[in-house]
C-alpha cells in the first residue's frame, strides 16, 4: 500500500506539473461549453420546437431554455468525462517512451500496483477537471433556466463519477498498447472527434438508422449519456407536464413528453425493449469493473516485454 501511495502521488504531481497538458485538459470542456451554447443551442431548440409544433403546443421561453440547456449540459459532460481521461492518462505512455516504467519495475514494484497507480491517478486528475466543468455547466443552467432538483444534482455527480471511472478504464486499456507520442496524438484525435457521435452526445440515437442504433446500444458510453440526459432534464419535463396539463388533455401531454424523451435519448431502446435507468447504471458499473480487470491482467501478463 505504501508503494502504491508513493506512485499515486508521483503520477498526480507529474500530471499537474505539466502545465500545458493540465491547461489543455481543463480548458477543453469550457471551450466545448461555449461552442455548444453558440452553435448547437439553436439546432436543439429547432428540434424541440418541431416536436412541440406537431402537438400544437407552446411552452414558456424559460422552459425551452432549460430543455436546451439540459441537453447541452449532458452532452458536454458525457464527452468530457471520457476525452479528458485520455489526456490525463498520457503519463502511462510517456513513461514507456522515457524508460521510466522499466526503471520502476527493476525494483520490488509489482506490475499490478504500477497499473493501478496509473489508473487511480488519472481518474483523480480527470475527476477534478470534470467537476470544474460540471460547476461551469451548473452556472450556465442557472443563467438560462434552472429546473434541476436537489436529488438530480446528486445523481448528476454520481453520473460524472461513474463516467470518469469508465473513461479512465477505457483509456487505460487502449493506452496500454501505445508506445510513442505519435500514437498518443493519433488516438487522442480519433477519440475526440468520434466519441461524441457514437455515445449519442452530438446527435441523438433516435436520429440514427435502426441498424446503427442497435450497434451503438452495445457500447456502455451510450448509457452514460442517457443517464446524464435523464438527470439534467427530469425537472424540466416535470414542470412542463405540470404547466401543460392545466390547459391540455393529460393523455396528449403524456404523449408529448414521451416523444420528447424518445427524441433526445432519455428513453433508450435495446431492440425495441426500453432500458430502465437502473439497468443503465448496472451496465456502466460492470463495464468499469471489466475494463479495469482487463487492464490489470494485461499489465501482469506482460512479463516478457518489461
Amino acid at each position: 500500500m505504501k508503494t502504491f501511495l508513493v506512485m499515486l502521488k508521483r503520477n498526480i504531481k507529474m500530471f499537474f506539473k505539466d502545465k500545458g497538458l493540465f491547461f489543455t485538459s481543463m480548458i477543453t470542456p469550457l471551450i466545448l461549453l461555449v461552442l455548444y451554447a453558440t452553435f448547437l443551442s439553436n439546432v436543439y431548440k429547432d428540434s424541440f420546437m418541431g416536436v412541440l409544433d406537431g402537438f400544437g403546443v407552446k411552452v414558456e421561453e424559460s422552459l425551452m431554455n432549460g430543455l436546451v440547456g439540459g441537453q447541452l449540459f449532458s452532452s458536454l459532460l458525457a464527452v468530457s468525462c471520457v476525452t479528458v481521461s485520455f489526456c490525463s492518462n498520457m503519463l502511462m505512455v510517456q513513461d514507456k517512451v522515457t524508460g521510466a516504467r522499466k526503471d520502476f519495475l527493476m525494483g520490488p514494484l509489482k506490475k499490478s500496483t504500477l497499473a493501478l497507480s496509473y489508473y487511480t491517478a488519472s481518474a483523480f486528475s480527470t475527476l477534478i477537471i470534470c467537476v470544474l466543468a460540471m460547476i461551469a455547466c451548473f452556472v450556465y443552467i442557472g443563467i438560462v433556466g434552472w429546473y434541476i432538483t436537489v436529488a438530480d444534482v446528486f445523481l448528476i455527480m454520481l453520473d460524472v463519477f461513474l463516467l470518469v471511472m469508465f473513461g479512465t478504464a477505457l483509456s487505460s486499456v487502449i493506452n496500454f498498447f501505445l508506445s510513442s507520442q505519435g500514437h498518443i496524438s493519433a488516438v487522442g484525435s480519433i477519440v475526440s472527434s468520434c466519441y461524441g457521435f457514437i455515445c449519442g452526445a452530438y446527435m441523438p440515437l433516435a436520429s440514427f438508422g435502426d441498424w446503427l442504433r442497435n450497434i451503438v446500444m452495445f457500447l456502455p458510453g451510450t448509457y452514460g449519456t442517457s443517464m446524464l440526459r435523464n438527470h439534467t432534464l427530469n425537472g424540466v419535463f416535470e414542470e412542463m407536464t405540470s404547466q401543460l396539463t392545466k390547459t391540455h388533455p393529460e393523455p396528449m401531454v403524456d404523449a408529448l413528453i414521451e416523444g420528447l424523451r424518445d427524441s433526445i435519448d432519455c428513453n433508450l431502446y435495446f431492440f425495441d425493449t426500453q432500458v430502465e435507468i437502473g439497468t443503465m447504471y448496472l451496465i456502466v458499473s460492470l463495464s468499469i469493473l471489466a475494463l479495469v480487470a482487463i487492464y490489470v491482467i494485461l499489465n501482469v501478463l506482460r512479463k516478457k516485454k518489461d
